[in-house]
């Protein structure tokens, strides 16, 4: 299907240079670094923009670095780029278990984890991982640069707290200094190329502190307070997670669609919330756990 409107394309070479285009034209541009949306939504009329901004030769964009305890995450890198990150696997794991289920494998070599909340649908991928790391986005725009928490990042679906001016720099993830372990886990329709029906992403810390964090079982993704405080200061056992996963319930708001219906949602997400605290209880000690088929026992 060929892109049947008009655009100017624009390609600067700095981030100072695509704030200013950005400002020019205010609300009527987009961004192009993967373009895994982008194109489609061209093709088929989903957005017209005025202007078309790739981002992809600015080299302040591109890049991961560790830093003592900061990952720094360029609005440039792929999901494979993550996947094959020697840092990433050592210290956060559970971001290449997410991004390893993200579509296939040409989608995760174009698409941008930066791309992704971006797009702020509520199933994205990414989100739930970066909600329980507490991540800052790192917007640039006319008026300098600030650093915006994830948990402030969505504000609706398809929808973000970034200005219209504004260009994401970068992604920082900070590691917690207790020792901890985490699990992603998706349920999908099929393997492969799928948008999640549910996700959960979990934390836990050698000293009893828990984050859980959702997506595709709300209009945004989001963290999960009450389960939360159903578990902090617990000693983990079977029955402290079955007990509190049941409280997911109070936290989602999931609905009925092609991928789903509501009650699904809603039965599986305490089923994925408890077995995900006990994926990453078992990693906690040490062990190893495939979470790819962690929904199939």
């Amino acid at each position: 299907m060929p892109i049947a409107h008009e655009y100017e394309y624009l390609k600067p070479t700095s981030v100072a240079e695509a704030v200013d285009i950005l400002s020019r034209f205010e609300n009527n541009v987009r961004c192009l670094a993967g373009g895994t949306d982008l194109i489609v939504h061209l093709k088929e009329n989903v957005v017209r923009p005025a202007a078309v901004v790739d981002i992809k030769a600015i080299p302040e964009l591109s890049g991961i670095k560790m830093q003592g305890n900061e990952l720094r995450i360029g609005a440039l890198v792929t999901f494979s780029e993550i996947i094959h990150s020697a840092e990433i696997k050592k210290h956060f794991p559970v971001l290449v278990e997410a991004a390893e289920t993200v579509a296939s494998v040409g989608v995760r070599n174009r698409a941008t984890l930066v791309g992704n909340i971006c797009s702020a649908v509520p199933s994205l991928d990414a989100a739930p991982v970066l909600l329980i790391y507490d991540a800052q986005v790192v917007v640039r725009g006319k008026n300098g640069e600030r650093s915006i928490s994830i948990h402030d990042w969505f504000t609706g679906p398809k929808k973000t707290s970034k200005a219209a001016d504004e260009l994401v720099t970068h992604v920082i993830v900070n590691k917690p200094l207790e020792k901890h372990a985490a699990a992603y886990v998706k349920l999908g329709r099929y393997r492969g190329e799928d948008l999640a029906q549910a996700g959960v992403a979990v934390m836990l810390t050698d000293n009893k502190n828990y984050r859980i964090a959702t997506c595709a079982l709300g209009p945004i993704a989001k963290r999960a307070p009450k389960v939360e405080a159903a578990l902090n200061s617990h000693t983990p056992s079977k029955k402290t997670f079955e007990d509190a996963a049941k409280f997911i319930l109070s936290e989602i708001s999931p609905i009925t669609d092609i991928r789903a219906s509501k009650e699904y949602r809603e039965h599986m997400a305490v089923v994925m919330t408890r077995r995900a605290l006990e994926a990453a209880m078992a990693r906690l000690l040490g062990k190893t756990v495939d979470v790819a088929s962690i929904l199939g026992g």
